[in-house]
């Protein structure tokens, strides 16, 4: 099977049933996607499958498919830049952990919501767990990373 990731097309051998979160892990080394629940619950393993995030925990790679498909290490363009600026600016994280699923969920976020008040932007969160608790920094980086794209 054929995925492109990243812009590249790369070849899967193995089960169609696979998570997409081990292909992209184990298959193709792109270990910026972590595992964190397994079952679509903590964020973690956020990506972008046609513009839009997912949970790579739970999709089998048989429904990625002819899709686009973008991990941390593929998110490019404006937005992407100024979410990592802001993100990187205000020392976001603790662990880290979880960061990538945050940053990946903040770009798709700012994507459709270019200017988004508190209240979207917890609610476009919902689902992206941080046991650090960086969620007020989480909170300011996406308002900064918002008002960069305004310059």
């Amino acid at each position: 099977m054929r995925l492109k990731v990243n812009g590249q097309v790369r070849e899967f051998k193995g089960d169609p049933g696979m998570p997409l979160l081990w292909v992209l892990r184990d298959e193709f080394k792109l270990t910026g996607t972590k595992f964190g629940c397994g079952v679509a619950q903590c964020g973690a393993c956020t990506i972008h499958v046609n513009g839009m995030p997912i949970r790579a925990c739970v999709m089998p790679a048989s429904a990625a498919k002819g899709a686009e498909i973008t991990t941390i290490e593929g998110a490019s363009g404006p937005v992407a830049e100024k979410v990592r600026q802001a993100w990187q600016s205000l020392d976001v994280p603790q662990c880290g952990y979880c960061q990538s699923g945050q940053i990946m969920t903040a770009i798709a976020l700012l994507s459709e919501v270019p200017k988004p008040s508190d209240d979207e932007i917890d609610a476009g969160m919902t689902g992206n767990v941080c046991r650090c608790a960086t969620y007020p920094q989480i909170r300011a980086a996406i308002r900064k990373a918002a008002e960069g794209m305004e310059e």
